[in-house]
């Protein structure tokens, strides 16, 4: 197996796009990552597209094909990925085994994802529920984290507060992000005040609906300076499953494909999780930044919340989570969301974030989760190959 390293990235601005079309998105994003990798389109020898559910939310299948039309990539192979909301970050998995194993030298992993364009986007996020067990029953995903943070508070004595405190801090980082669907700051009571969705989760705790996309180009890390003067080098890349169902689980307050993922990849790294400087976590609701942040090894289980209370989280911090703003603050379109965190921790690995800007970060970690954690997709980064 041959090293994979990252030599171009590009990210959309996320948010309520009226003035971009699926297609445009996702185009945008690939001919900018092209660019920032100094190579051409016909360059690409294969791509893969993380894509939840455009069916649904646009009425469009067969993406792979649109956008290898689109983007004038034709004839290349284009594949659709699909995991719910973690279809980018198994996109960016295939495209790195695809490099690894040789059977492709230059391939990119994009995701994008047009949620605006329907009056309703419940019924489509919805489909990464279960539907006979949970999604007929008038279950959705706010009441389904909603339980995961009662269990949490009545377990650990977690605080309504601490749980709010994500959120805020995501806002504090997205209000420094160019690319952010919200750069302004929210305060603890603003969460808490605001209007409940699914008890104790107000509209704040929850990420938006978001228009976007974001595109990667991985390389074998031997040719990798033949495009960049600063590639970032992927050292590990898992994947992990649990039930679909929450019902089913041993536990609410952990999401054992976190755990499961997040271990395969520090092994596969040779790195702790204190070896970490920089992680962009899946936070589609503050309770999951929350359990992921212990379930990622940060911190302790229960402890999560004190951490978050006493400014652990925050950039200047031994381990800085989602300086992007993450889901919360950044903008979560769906198939997009894993591999705009990879996107971000690049930029942060090669020194280019800006005022966000983590210091002198040498490792960076993704987590992507698709649903309440039926899937989990874990990268690691490196400014070093090894």
């Amino acid at each position: 197996m041959r090293d994979v390293a990252i030599v171009g990235v590009s990210q959309t601005k996320f948010g309520e796009l009226w003035d971009k079309s699926f297609r445009d998105l996702v185009v945008d994003a690939g001919m900018e990552a092209i660019h920032d990798a100094n190579m051409q389109g016909e360059d690409i020898e294969a791509m893969y597209i993380g894509n939840m559910t455009g069916g649904l939310f646009i009425g469009q299948e067969h993406i792979g094909s649109l956008i290898a039309e689109h983007s004038g990539l034709t004839p290349i192979p284009a594949t659709r990925v699909e995991a719910a909301c973690a279809s980018g970050g198994l996109a960016l998995r295939q495209a790195v085994m695809a490099v690894a194993s040789g059977y492709y030298d230059k391939v990119m992993a994009a995701g994008v994802e047009k949620m605006t364009d329907v009056e309703d986007a419940t019924p489509a996020i919805a489909a990464a529920a279960d539907q006979e067990w949970e999604a007929q029953q008038g279950v959705t995903f706010p009441s389904l984290y909603a339980m995961m943070a009662n269990r949490h508070m009545y377990e650990y004595g977690t605080t309504r507060e601490q749980i709010a405190a994500f959120a805020v801090q995501g806002h504090e980082n997205g209000s420094l992000n160019p690319k952010a669907q919200f750069q302004n700051k929210i305060s603890v009571d603003k969460v808490l005040n605001a209007t409940k969705v699914a008890s104790p989760l107000t509209i704040l705790d929850c990420s938006p609906v978001s228009d976007g996309a974001a595109a990667i180009i991985v390389v074998p890390a031997d040719e990798a300076t033949k495009y960049t003067d600063n590639p970032i080098y992927i050292r590990a890349s898992t994947q992990a499953s649990d039930t679909l169902n929450l019902s089913s689980r041993k536990s609410l307050t952990s999401i054992e494909s976190t755990k499961i993922a997040s271990r395969k990849a520090y092994d596969m790294a040779g790195i702790t999780p204190s070896d970490v400087d920089v992680a962009e976590v899946h936070d589609c609701f503050s309770i999951n930044g929350l359990i992921a942040i212990e379930d990622l090894g940060f911190f302790e289980k229960g402890k999560g919340g004190q951490a978050i209370e006493d400014g652990l989280i925050a950039r200047d911090s031994d381990i800085a989570v989602n300086p992007s703003g993450g889901l919360k603050a950044r903008g979560h379109p769906l198939g997009a969301t894993g591999i705009a965190q990879v996107v971000e921790l690049t930029w942060q690995l090669r020194g280019e974030a800006g005022k966000r800007q983590v210091d002198n970060p040498n490792y960076g970690l993704s987590l992507n989760i698709g649903g309440t954690g039926g899937t989990a997709a874990v990268h690691i980064l490196s400014r070093d190959r090894s």
